[in-house]
């Protein structure tokens, strides 16, 4: 590798990442070291180095990392990728304020990058709740069963069921795909700002045809994705606003809901500096307004197609791994097979923050983290029970 990478911190750290991906994590954890030593103040490699969830930083790099964080004197990329980097490395020793302190630090900077309104959120939910029922499935749409979604807030196991299926013979992972979405802005139209959406208020006007186009240019797209195995996943975790539009023109394909305790959920999105998107994720309070719309809209959803829906709730699968695999399956109409009890052992490129984790026999370390910062986390667990999310 040293003789085929040069000493860039840039490409050393793309490098790293493509090695992550390919599950050569102990190769990718060397390639950001050496992107820091080619550039000390390379924020991106140290929080990717952190972001591995495998390294702990000894007493030397942590001071260094405290002295390139305390150099950098404006915000920006570099600052709040060492910011988060040190939320790690402080939760690694137990020392939970300066995590939370360097967390909320990282937050508050990469904020300022961020134009997310959480009205937005709300206002999406309120014209699904509005717009789209049981009734959407009294025309017909693509009769594939071939895509099962999983979906739910980011950090709340989705990749680990995704490793689960991906270990049985008949279904293949694919990757976080973000055709539901594209189908749902054309249907949206070009239009002004002012302009109401047509979307999702006119999904109930689609004639049979319509669907049956929109489910075909899903799979189309979804193909190049695939080989020749009868069922793919799709795991972009956003598409839990879109149920209504994949019961529309998919209605037999399998919906699965990744589900964590709430704290849990929210404090994991907290720390977890993402690649792009999931701008919700860099405040408390947008976490919880978030989180009180998804639980809100889930529960519409269920009730409008309660036979369509399973929700996983990460905690048991960690307390009981083999009966929630044989619900999983059940619920996707696939026969038992061991290897999906073995799913660390599947070999395959995933490209989500639980990459190293899930290359990794269950363990139950990480679900009740959230507990060590619960003074900090007050004006949360406040929100979230004044939204009436069950704590």
């Amino acid at each position: 590798m040293r003789k085929e990478v040069p000493d860039n911190a840039g490409i050393l750290t793309s490098y790293g990442h493509a090695l992550r991906y390919g599950g050569k994590g102990e190769a990718a954890a060397e390639a950001y070291r050496r992107a820091i030593a080619s550039e000390p103040g390379a924020g991106e490699a140290y929080w990717s180095l952190a972001n591995l969830k495998t390294v702990e930083f000894d007493d030397a790099v942590l001071d260094a990392m405290v002295s390139e964080y305390a150099a950098l004197d404006r915000p920006g990329p570099n600052k709040y990728h060492l910011a988060f980097a040190l939320g790690k490395a402080h939760e690694d020793r137990g020392d939970y304020d300066a995590s939370f302190q360097a967390y909320d630090e990282g937050n508050a900077i990469k904020k300022q990058f961020s134009a997310y309104k959480p009205e937005g959120t709300r206002e999406r939910v309120d014209a699904m709740i509005e717009h789209c029922g049981s009734s959407l499935l009294e025309c017909p749409g693509h009769p594939s069963n071939a895509p099962i979604f999983i979906l739910g807030l980011p950090r709340a196991g989705s990749t680990l069921l995704e490793q689960i299926l991906a270990s049985h013979s008949q279904v293949e992972a694919t990757a976080e795909l973000p055709f539901i979405g594209r189908i749902a802005s054309d249907i949206s139209g070009v239009r002004k700002r002012s302009e109401e959406s047509l979307y999702p208020s006119s999904l109930n006007e689609l004639s049979a045809d319509e669907r049956r186009a929109m489910g075909q240019r899903y799979l189309d797209r979804a193909a190049a994705y695939r080989t020749d195995k009868p069922y793919f996943v799709d795991k972009l975790p956003n598409n839990w606003v879109h149920i209504g539009l994949i019961k529309a023109i998919l209605p037999n394909a399998t919906i699965i809901d990744a589900r964590r305790h709430p704290m849990a959920a929210c404090f994991a999105n907290f720390k977890q500096l993402f690649a792009r998107g999931q701008e919700f994720t860099y405040g408390l309070e947008e976490i919880g307004h978030y989180y009180a719309d998804y639980l809100r809209l889930m529960d519409h959803w269920h009730g409008a197609f309660p036979e369509g829906l399973l929700t996983v709730q990460y905690e048991e699968v960690v307390k009981d791994l083999d009966t929630q695999v044989a619900g999983l399956l059940a619920h996707c109409g696939l026969p038992f097979e061991e290897a999906c009890l073995r799913y660390y052992e599947k070999d395959r490129a995933i490209r989500t923050a639980s990459s190293e984790q899930v290359r990794q026999p269950i363990y139950s370390s990480a679900v009740n983290v959230w507990e060590h910062y619960r003074e900090h986390l007050e004006p949360l667990e406040t929100l979230l029970k004044a939204e009436g999310v069950a704590l």
